[in-house]
């Protein structure tokens, strides 16, 4: 007998097509899985909202409880691990889709291999969520559950798999108490506390009888929250600098600047007599070589004895003595460029190279990748300002670290750049391919959290918007430059000394949640040693006839 109860078809007996219940309900299946997948999709995308350009903070406290209530649903773990995948994609897509213009499908490929990070999570929400969970099963869920979050988020951090864009934490980016708590933990801390509150708010809209653990858990989050915002260190005032934007524009239809560093020099040269310690160029500001282009320099450092401040610009071009193309933050004073130089380190996958280039360089024939790999960096740079007029820390001048675009995402270049002794970070970027896109908004939201973090002031120019400046308790300075402008901005940042919890310990959190994780493992490990082993199930002997033998015969 088959397993719908008919007869075994013979050996070489034509087939028959299957009755058609069984085929309406394979297709009705089908369609509920489709379905399905569709809505967890969703559900993954609704995060995106609470970052710029919505910026709907507060929803990214209740944006995953959704996505928790389809997994928890799940009626096998295969089916939350799905939920999980899905969910992920969803979300790389929705934080991510400003990409589809230049990567078209690539991005979607990306995203379901990026969304299968989230499978284990799925499995984690599952296990502790899915059924009518007991108390213990609730408390241990809100130490779980953003622990796995977590995981995720370092993993897909690394750059080869796209780096830190688009970390939970990082919506909160205009919210004072969040700031702060970066300030002590880093973005890591702040996404924790988001994934516990969606967690408790999950358990709460159930009917089951475990609210009292959660709300135990949200109190205690919130306890945790104030204990932060009191006891934290604050940064210590120490002066002021006046820091200069400039901000070419777009002016065509196709996104592109006519005439860049034309009108990049009118722009500057109208900062004359503005009484400036530093201008800053947008990435990609200068399209030569410094060194090959002695009259480019020349002209630069002609600005600079004009305004009566350096100059940092970006260069990005092929040099005369390495091979290939860089791009690079320079520093050019009233006799020329310097001699402090940082080349970037941490390039963009696709747009600015393409990992495996020999199997994924089709990519450069379906969307706007790299047709050329840029080269890297070799370590980061802390420059000295030489013609500060005494207002940020007298005859020493003034320490800046520059990263460039794409690095101010990664938590900790800043990091290191403020426990090598920078005063002001520095962030040039450009993100015209992406001008109508929600990307320049986020782009420059990240230094707000940033500075937070590190407890020191962060400038984002860009060419052509969001240009904007945030003070050392992630605090906006002044107002930004948007995407339409093509103007200069001058700003009074305020300086701060004293050291972060984040910046002595570092991302202490990702090690908490690594040892919450592993200690899962184990209890799991010990649990499943301990169940009793099962006898195997011997089957009951049988005739030559194959009927099973009655005792005695």
């Amino acid at each position: 007998m088959d397993v719908l109860g008919g007869k075994r078809q013979r050996a070489g007996a034509p087939s028959r097509p299957l009755p058609r219940s069984w085929r309406s309900w394979r297709a009705a299946a089908l369609a509920t899985r489709w379905r399905r997948g569709a809505v967890a999709a969703l559900c993954g995308a609704l995060p995106a909202l609470a970052f710029p350009e919505p910026s709907w903070w507060w929803f990214a406290y209740v944006a995953l409880v959704p996505w928790l209530l389809l997994i928890r649903s799940a009626g096998s773990a295969r089916q939350a691990a799905c939920d999980g995948w899905l969910g992920g994609l969803g979300f790389m897509v929705a934080v991510h889709h400003w990409l589809l213009p230049s990567l078209h499908v690539f991005t979607l490929v990306i995203a379901a291999l990026l969304g299968l990070l989230w499978a284990p999570w799925g499995l984690l929400v599952h296990r502790f969520l899915g059924g009518t969970p007991s108390g213990g099963r609730v408390g241990a869920a809100l130490a779980v559950l953003p622990s796995g979050w977590l995981l995720v988020e370092l993993v897909r951090s690394w750059e080869g798999l796209g780096g830190p864009w688009g970390l939970l934490g990082s919506s909160q980016w205009q919210v004072e108490p969040a700031l702060r708590l970066a300030s002590v933990g880093g973005v890591w801390l702040v996404s924790a506390l988001v994934v516990a509150v969606n967690t408790g708010v999950t358990v709460l809209a159930t009917t089951d009888a475990s609210r009292t653990p959660a709300v135990a858990g949200l109190v205690t989050v919130a306890a945790v929250t104030g204990a932060a915002w009191t006891w934290s260190p604050r940064p210590e005032p120490a002066g002021r600098i006046r820091v200069a934007v400039v901000q070419p524009g777009v002016e065509d239809a196709n996104g592109r600047v006519k005439n860049r560093f034309a009108r990049e020099e009118q722009l500057t040269r109208a900062l004359a007599g503005r009484d400036l310690d530093l201008v800053v160029w947008g990435e990609s500001s200068v399209g030569h070589d410094l060194a090959d282009r002695p009259d480019l320099a020349a002209r630069i450092a002609d600005l600079s004895r004009e305004v009566g401040a350096d100059l940092l610009v970006n260069v990005d071009a092929r040099r005369s003595d390495r091979p290939g193309i860089f791009k690079s933050s320079v520093l050019v004073g009233p006799q020329g460029p310097t001699g402090d130089r940082y080349d970037k380190m941490r390039l963009v996958p696709f747009g600015e190279y393409v990992p495996a280039r020999s199997l994924l360089g089709w990519a450069t024939s379906v969307g706007k990748a790299a047709g050329e790999d840029r080269r890297r960096g070799e370590r980061p740079v802390v420059m000295d300002l030489k013609t500060v007029g005494g207002r940020a820390g007298g005859a020493g001048g003034l320490r800046v670290g520059p990263l460039v675009c794409f690095e101010s995402a990664f938590p900790d270049m800043s990091r290191h750049l403020t426990r090598e002794g920078a005063q002001l970070l520095l962030a040039q970027s450009a993100t015209s391919t992406f001008q109508s896109s929600w990307a320049p908004e986020q782009h420059a939201s990240l230094a707000a959290v940033r500075a937070a973090e590190t407890g020191r002031p962060m400038v984002h120019a860009t060419l052509t918007g969001v240009s904007a400046v945030y003070g050392p308790s992630g605090e906006r300075v002044g107002r930004p430059l948007g995407t339409s402008a093509s103007a200069t901005a001058e700003y009074d940042v305020p300086l701060a000394t004293g050291t972060t919890p984040y910046v002595r310990y570092g991302d202490w959190p990702v090690h908490l949640a690594l040892g919450v994780l592993a200690a899962l493992c184990a209890a799991e490990g010990a649990r499943a040693l301990r169940r009793p082993v099962r006898a195997p199930r011997v089957p009951p002997a049988r005739t030559a006839h194959g009927s099973p033998a009655r005792p005695g015969r």
